[in-house]
């Protein structure tokens, strides 16, 4: 093997044409903890044509599947009306950064209700917060 082509072998990363994976047999997956539990992916099944989901969360833990969605290119309506309002509050943030990572919008539309959309979907119009602007 001549200089150059050892040379090539370190600078060359090498490619592996599989990828190994490790299948459990059932008596080990129970002898997992929850948190090595394999997860499924996501939560109910939907038909691949929902555009929109809607969401009343009853724990924090319960955002990341809302996140899954939007990583879906679909649309969720979470009501927060269930949470304690830190929870609340951390879940908004959370998702904030979902959908800002995503290139998406978030919206209240409701007392404690937002609007969660990803990039390729878009909304229009607005809904008002404001009592006194109903009357005009």
């Amino acid at each position: 093997m001549s200089f150059k082509d050892k040379l090539k072998n370190i600078l060359t990363p090498v490619e592996d044409d599989y990828e190994e994976y490790i299948e459990l047999t059932e008596e080990e997956t129970e002898r997992l903890s929850e948190y090595e539990q394999p997860r499924s992916q996501g939560g109910p099944k939907l038909p691949s044509d929902t555009k929109m989901v809607l969401f009343e969360p009853r724990s924090f833990e319960e955002a990341d599947e809302v996140a899954r969605y939007l990583k879906e290119r679909r649309a969720a309506v979470v009501n927060l009306h269930r949470l304690q309002r830190d929870y609340a509050q951390r879940t908004i943030d959370f998702l904030t950064g979902v959908v800002f990572a995503l290139d998406g919008s978030i919206q209240k539309i409701g007392h404690n209700v937002i609007l969660c959309t990803p990039k390729t979907i878009g909304v229009e119009g607005e809904i008002s917060m404001n009592i006194d602007e109903l009357d005009e």
